[in-house]
């Protein structure tokens, strides 16, 4: 690697993914008969960063979000396929990352998630969009951690100084300015290109 190699760690959820949920619940919401800040709450609420760290399964997680919502199996199965399908991917944003791979430069996904986000990836062909993928349901911490953002940087054999951080959460942003990487909170697409590409032309 390039001393002077600059890299880009990128969120995923509200980033490389659209914002989908605000949507979802108002669905839902009108279909449990719920406030659509009720059905959010069902889901996220509590102790949602157990699963995010994989200290609790997927499947025991929806358990309880099932028990929250006061519904079955059934509705929580078609839930879950729901949301899924609702998850699509900034084709722009996408496009870009694998441009900067084939410039070779270094690049990292970096996302609090709950497990089965690399398994859509693989589906969807989108594994190879950066360098490492680092999903916090793997790991075992979640942003504004320093360690995920550490284990990020680490295999991309950059130092934080020379790394730009995405993500539409400020405070996550502003955890891996702490550590010494540049910092942008996503907005829209055409900022976040635009962002990446004078942060990457310097030298």
């Amino acid at each position: 690697m390039s001393p002077h190699a600059r890299g880009v760690l990128i969120d995923v959820g509200g980033v490389l993914v659209r914002e989908y949920l605000p949507a979802a619940a108002a669905a839902w919401g009108r279909r449990l008969g719920l406030p659509a800040a009720a059905f959010m709450a069902a889901l996220y609420e509590g102790d949602e960063s157990g699963v995010l760290i994989g200290r609790v399964g997927a499947d025991a997680w929806w358990e309880t979000v099932g028990e929250r919502l006061r519904t079955g199996p059934d509705v929580i199965a078609e839930l879950r396929r729901d949301l899924a399908a609702r998850e699509t991917w900034d084709e722009a944003l996408v496009a870009c990352l694998r441009g900067l791979r084939g410039r070779g430069v270094p690049t990292a996904v970096v996302s609090n998630t709950w497990p089965g986000l690399r398994t859509r990836m693989a589906d969807g062909g989108l594994l190879d969009i950066a360098d490492h993928i680092v999903l916090s349901c793997e790991v075992g911490c979640a942003k504004p951690d320093r360690r995920i953002y550490e284990i990020a940087l680490r295999p991309l054999g950059i130092e934080p100084a020379a790394a730009l951080f995405v993500d539409d959460t400020p405070g996550n942003v502003e955890a891996a300015q702490a550590l010494g990487m540049a910092g942008h909170v996503h907005t829209g697409t055409a900022e976040t290109l635009a962002r990446i590409e004078e942060f990457t032309a310097r030298r």
